[in-house]
């Protein structure tokens, strides 16, 4: 039974001392005491107040002394809806849980449970190591989120580091920040100059105790790297992780992949460090960069064998990888994921004036190469034209692009340097990190003037007759002559007219900007308004400007103007990795075919993914039904990659000699004219092969098809059986039972800001969202609401059913800065008296008649404070003060209550009045409760310790399960403690009485 609050007297003189969790009066109200509380500086948070309002103390300045949290008084009396307001407004308040996820009261988003499951698995290690691996649009960034927010909570980590491409770094700042509340530093390229002009002299820029997000690029080169590793907070997340590994063997990029990799390993070295590596693709179906990746989290996975029970236990610490399938068919969760992605293929045939361009392309391409003079000059060659088909294949504006621009691949001083530029500038290479830069024609030009034994550059005929290419593939533009496009823009009539907004998904920047503009015309022709809205996000916009030309068209502009609702977005792919577009579109159409299955995954992941409120996402692929080279991408890869997903249930990377296979099919179709022929009729095709490309294509296939299997039953072998699933629903419960849920937030700003007189209205498009008129709102709460959205914000203020929202505009979360002051008017306007009754929605008494119960019954807001000592990793617990709000009820007197279980005591809050009661006689009854709490106390007490000891299970249970990376018992555990504070505080009393029969007085005695 926990004692009454006391200070400790002064000693000799010294300062009086307060135990961690006391009430005390300063400054004209009351305050918590903090565990970093010290004699002659107390820090104190104002009871009720949040982590923003922490102020220090000094009492030898200030006077200090103990206080006790007022009763209610019986004259307080509200209606049915009293209890529900001020318990919400309460639990909405609290920004830190007694549980053992401390974070989670202060974060916007409500995780799902499978979210959790990373978070576990973290809390179980002492230092973080771990690999989160799952599948595109699952909600990687959010698992990562929730692991950086609890260390920093708990004071495991001081400061955070997310490393990432450049164009995803505002995506990550703005994700950390609306999401989990933590404020991280750019540190790019552009914003370098302006931090190191603003540090101190001879200081880092970089500080342990702050949160970044750095571009893993700039930060690798010499000038940074060693200023970094030096001053790198403790806590690293590495975005899109499989970029910075390489293999000996590997092409193009491996340069930056090993400096990335060094980079990597350097921090990894520092065993006191959590790193977090997050990427969907954490194997290429290259071993040794997946083994260099594994090396990171402890260096035995770099050789240990992973078919031996030791590897595998080994690997569960740190490796959790789940298909959308694991979710849904083993969590059951609702989140909002498609239920389905219906692909199609649509097929067009060419134009007889593209057809006889592209025979003349291919028969320029055989006999340049074959002509050429030296293997180098050959290779060259092979390539320009090479682009220069792919080009073709894409749209008449990219040809012209290609035949304008100097091919890249003259520089090249070597067939193997030939060969890297070329494959990564013109095909899409299953070890290229990124799309950011690659969306530029490769150039097929060869111009003269260049030095060197093999430098060539075309003579008069060749001008001619490239410049006749040119011209002829000017006069094939539009609809008329370009069926790929007239395809096009039926496919996308279609889906508009079905009520989807789709991605049209290109190679070439060119040939973005050539699509939107045919759209845009179409789609809009002989309409006085433009009605359907097309625009175009391109690798020419840097990260921040794609950002705001997205945001442009799809949300409300700053002078109201309501965007569109039919929206077509034209992209390259420096928007297929990283950018969530779920939002706001729901189907996906590749106009240029890529030569990676990965890209294709890659682009329809942007719609089909977590948050998408679509059941059903469409993927439309376009072809030329006599496009040769369309064939080959078709049948060596892409239906390849379909068939083997639906038949094991697994999206694996196409082998290494994928590459191989492509160049020599190539190659003989444009040099020898050589077709290979498929089989489709069984589900894994058994290719008729003629010639030795085509039997190099059926080796292919059959080694994807085994790679499919081994993946197939590694995931069953990897799976995550270490965190089960009723455990993290009893987590997930526990969390829920002490914040309440994303719907509690909805009803409570919802009923409040009614019961304050705001004026509600519908929201279009989005059934739990609503307008509020705030004019006639009490005057502090339009100035909270002036402060938090910006003096000029739309008006009436839209509250959305959502993570986050617009600037100006309100998301629906506990975090959300009107939705916080909305709970915190409720709540302090609960305990003052003196507030205009109006004013005061929420009140902390009530008398209610109800058929709900049978006998009268009394349920009671209770608000406990405990003191958590969480163990640390340098062996020296810390400390933390949380608080935690529980109902109970009890039937009949204080003096032989019987008390109600807690789920019979929340059910209460339902219960509707169907009577009247007499004001005088409800006072009488609330005092009479009133006088018998001290009565109640001990059961209050004995409560709390019982809650107490919950809480310690619970907290034990979280971090219990894993030995550490050691085989060690480790510290997760040892030292946690959790001990209620001080007497409980009774913020409010309802009294329930059965509704009296027809004709009775109310104001009698119930029973």
């Amino acid at each position: 039974m926990t004692s009454p609050t006391t200070a400790v007297p002064p000693q000799d003189g010294g300062h009086q001392t307060y135990a961690v969790g006391a009430l005390v009066h300063a400054r004209g109200r009351e305050w918590v005491v903090l565990p970093e509380s010290k004699p002659e500086l107390l820090v104190l948070r104002p009871l009720g107040g949040t982590d923003d309002d922490i102020a220090g103390v000094l009492p030898a300045l200030e006077t200090v002394r103990l206080a006790s949290f007022a009763p209610p008084s019986p004259a307080d009396l509200g209606d049915q809806s009293a209890a529900g307001l001020l318990r919400s407004a309460l639990r909405i308040g609290f920004r830190s849980s007694a549980g053992p996820f401390r974070s989670l009261a202060g974060i916007s988003v409500e995780p799902r449970p499978y979210q959790l499951v990373p978070l576990l698995m973290a809390l179980r290690q002492e230092t973080v190591r771990l690999l989160i691996a799952d599948d595109v649009g699952i909600g990687k960034t959010v698992e990562a989120g929730l692991i950086a927010s609890e260390l920093l909570a708990q004071g495991d980590a001081r400061g955070l580091v997310v490393l990432c491409s450049p164009a995803l770094a505002e995506q990550w700042r703005a994700e950390l920040r609306g999401k989990f509340g933590l404020d991280a530093e750019l540190v790019l390229a552009s914003t370098i100059g302006r931090l190191e002009r603003g540090r101190l002299y001879g200081h880092s820029v970089f500080r342990p105790d702050r949160n970044y997000v750095v571009s893993t690029d700039f930060i690798k080169s010499p000038r940074h790297r060693d200023d970094f590793i030096k001053n790198c907070p403790d806590l690293v997340i590495v975005d899109e992780a499989h970029t910075c590994v390489a293999d000996t063997g590997g092409r193009g990029g491996k340069q930056q992949r090993q400096q990335r990799y060094s980079l990597l390993r350097a921090l990894a070295d520092d065993a006191e460090r959590h790193l977090v590596l997050v990427t969907a693709t954490p194997h290429s179906g290259k071993e040794e960069p997946f083994r260099n990746l594994l090396g990171l989290l402890d260096h035995r996975l770099e050789s240990l064998s992973l078919d031996h029970e030791a590897g595998r236990t080994l690997l569960a610490r740190h490796f959790v990888q789940r298909r959308r399938a694991d979710i849904r068919d083993d969590f059951r969760d609702d989140a909002y994921f498609p239920s389905d992605r219906e692909s199609r293929e649509d097929s067009y045939t060419l134009h007889a004036d593209y057809r006889r361009l592209l025979e003349e392309v291919i028969s320029y391409a055989r006999e340049t190469v074959r002509s050429a003079d030296g293997a180098l000059q050959q290779r060259i060659r092979w390539w320009s034209a090479l682009a220069l088909l792919r080009a073709l294949g894409s749209s008449p504006a990219a040809v012209r692009k290609t035949l304008e621009t100097r091919a890249g691949v003259q520089d090249a001083e070597s067939v193997a340097e030939a060969d890297a530029i070329g494959g990564s500038s013109v095909t899409d290479p299953a070890d290229d990190e990124s799309a950011e830069s690659a969306d530029a024609v490769p150039g097929a030009l060869l111009v003269p003037g260049d030095t060197g034994p093999d430098a060539e550059s075309p003579d008069e005929q060749d001008r001619a007759r490239l410049l006749a290419m040119a011209e002829a593939a000017g006069a094939l533009a539009g609809p008329a002559k370009d069926r790929k496009l007239k395809q096009l823009l039926a496919t996308v009539t279609e889906l508009l007219d079905e009520g989807y907004n789709p991605i049209v998904f290109c190679r070439f920047i060119s040939t973005a900007e050539y699509v939107k503009k045919h759209l845009d015309a179409a789609l809009n022709k002989g309409r006085k308004a433009k009605s359907i809205a097309v625009e175009a996000v391109t690798g020419e916009l840097s990260p921040d400007q794609r950002v705001a030309r997205i945001a442009a068209f799809t949300e409300e502009g700053e002078d109201g103007t309501a965007p569109l609702t039919r929206r077509v977005l034209v992209a390259t792919d420096c928007l297929s990795e990283g950018v969530n577009l779920q939002e706001s579109f729901d189907a996906v159409i590749h106009y240029d075919l890529a030569w990676n299955p990965t890209r294709h995954e890659q682009r329809e992941g942007r719609v089909d993914r977590f948050g998408q409120r679509r059941d059903v996402v469409k993927a439309v692929t376009l072809y030329g039904a006599d496009n040769a080279i369309d064939g080959i991408v078709l049948d060596v890869l892409l239906r390849k990659h379909a068939r083997i997903r639906k038949a094991t249930g697994v999206s694996v990377p196409v082998p290494d000699s994928s590459e191989n296979v492509m160049q020599a099919v190539l190659e003989g179709l444009i040099l020898r004219g050589e077709k290979t022929e498929f089989e489709q009729e069984s589900l894994f095709a058994v290719e008729t092969v003629r010639t030795d490309a085509g039997r190099q294509a059926a080796d292919l296939h059959e080694a994807w098809q085994s790679a499919a299997e081994r993946e197939k039953a590694s995931r069953s072998r990897y799976a995550q059986h270490a965190v089960k699933k009723d455990e993290v629903a009893q987590e997930v419960a526990e969390v829920r039972a002490a914040l309440g849920t994303g719907e509690e937030v909805r009803h409570f700003t919802r009923e409040a800001l009614k019961a304050l007189r705001g004026v509600e209205g519908p929201l279009r498009g989005e059934p739990d969202g609503f307008t509020v008129g705030s004019e006639a709102l009490p005057a502090a709460l339009r100035d909270t609401f002036s402060t938090s959205l910006g003096p000029r914000h739309p008006r009436p203020v839209v509250f959305h059913d959502a993570p986050t929202a617009p600037r100006g505009e309100v998301a629906l979360t506990r975090t959300d800065p009107v939705v916080a002051s909305v709970a915190r008017f409720v709540l302090d306007a609960a305990l003052d008296p003196q507030m205009d009754a109006w004013q005061r929605p929420a009140r902390r008494c009530g008398v209610v008649r109800t058929p709900a119960v049978a006998k009268r019954t009394t349920l009671l807001l209770v608000r406990y404070r405990f003191q958590l000592t969480l163990p640390g990793r340098d062996g020296k617990p810390r400390q933390q003060l949380a608080e935690e709000a529980r109902l109970m009820a009890f039937r009949g007197g204080a003096g032989r209550a019987e008390w109600l279980s807690e789920e019979e005591a929340v059910g209460l809050l339902e219960a509707r009045a169907s009577q009247n009661t007499d004001p005088v006689f409800a006072e009488e009854r609330v005092s009479g409760i009133l006088s018998s709490l001290e009565d109640l106390m001990p059961v209050l007490e004995e409560r709390g310790e019982e809650l107490s000891a919950r809480l310690l299970e619970s907290h034990r249970r979280v971090r219990g399960a894993f030995r550490d990376v050691r085989g060690a018992s480790g510290t997760v555990r040892r030292g946690l403690r959790v001990a209620v504070q001080g007497r409980p505080d009774v913020l409010g009393v309802y009294h329930y009485l059965p509704a009296a029969p027809a004709g009775t007085p109310t104001n009698g005695e119930a029973r």
